[in-house]
């Protein structure tokens, strides 16, 4: 379908049961010092990336097993390709200001489910579900599927290119969880009284901040004109989240009827959940639980 012109530029603990956490976004952090270069004979640790003493049986950092490891033939080199290979996937957790805070390499297998229970650079982020996401290999492609985590699988969207909304999507701009909501009227009572509060015609639905589970916070309705979204400028204002760019996204209606979201040049990106499978390509920009991976292949 055709997409709408480019817009002009105008955390907490573990949920209790009665509530689901939001997750923030990922803090600032300092960058990080240049880590010093590994020691003659040392030995990356296959699932961590940590170099270990040469001898060690087991990785400092993760415990994997390097016994068996050395005790295998080292393996012939692999044929030079022209480009990536989903066949060697690296996800890489990245800061808030954009270096690197540790890798893991994607297991060989055709289905490869990730979240806190996977350990490595998964660990300790109790807003990432035990078992959160599958990557899947399939042919020359990667794909990742939400496996009905509570906090959801979250993509960068690329500037300024829109990606369509159904009613019920859920997107994320700073500490802001949005979902687009249609906006239904209650309709007249028996005896024809039109309601007081019944939305008025010229709009095309509403954002809804949702602040846990099953609440939301204050919705605003969106016209036929669209609504811009920011900290400083546009329809929809959220003054206090520093995440938030000056002017961050729009909302309208395409060409074709539809309704987009287009990230329209902000610092810190614009996220749209996932509500199925996937495809990924090499570069994208994954948000689950609190931090953001890199995919690479």
């Amino acid at each position: 379908a055709p997409a709408p012109a480019p817009a002009e530029a105008p955390a907490a603990p573990a949920p209790a049961p009665a509530a689901a956490p939001v997750a923030g976004p990922p803090r600032p952090e300092p960058a990080a010092t240049p880590a010093a270069a590994p020691a003659a004979g040392a030995v990356a640790c296959p699932q961590c990336g940590h170099q270990n003493k040469p001898g060690n049986k087991f990785c400092a950092s993760c415990g994997y097993n390097l016994g068996a490891l050395q005790s295998q033939p080292p393996a012939a080199p692999a044929p030079a390709t022209g480009g990536g290979s989903v066949a060697n996937v690296l996800l890489t957790a990245l800061r808030a200001d954009g270096s690197e805070a540790g890798n893991y390499p994607l297991p060989d297998g055709q289905a490869i489910a990730v979240g806190r229970d996977t350990g490595s650079i998964f660990a300790g982020d109790s807003y990432l579900s035990p078992r959160h996401a599958t990557f899947t290999r399939r042919g020359n492609q990667l794909f990742i599927k939400d496996e009905s985590s509570l906090n959801g699988v979250y993509l960068k969207l690329k500037p300024n290119a829109p990606w369509r909304l159904e009613f019920g999507d859920v997107f994320r701009i700073g500490q802001e969880i949005i979902r687009f909501e249609e906006l239904v009227g209650q309709g007249n009572s028996p005896d024809g009284v039109k309601r007081l509060g019944s939305p008025a015609k010229g709009y095309i639905g509403r954002l809804a901040l949702v602040i846990g589970r099953d609440t939301t916070g204050n919705a605003f309705p969106i016209p036929e004109s669209g609504v811009h979204c920011g900290r400083e400028r546009g329809d929809i204002l959220f003054s206090e989240d520093g995440y938030v760019s000056g002017l961050h996204c729009r909302v309208a209606k395409g060409d074709d009827g539809a309704v987009y979201l287009t990230d329209v040049g902000s610092s810190n990106g614009t996220f749209g959940r996932l509500k199925q499978e996937h495809p990924l390509t090499a570069g994208d920009i994954l948000l689950m639980g609190q931090q953001l991976f890199r995919v690479d292949f």
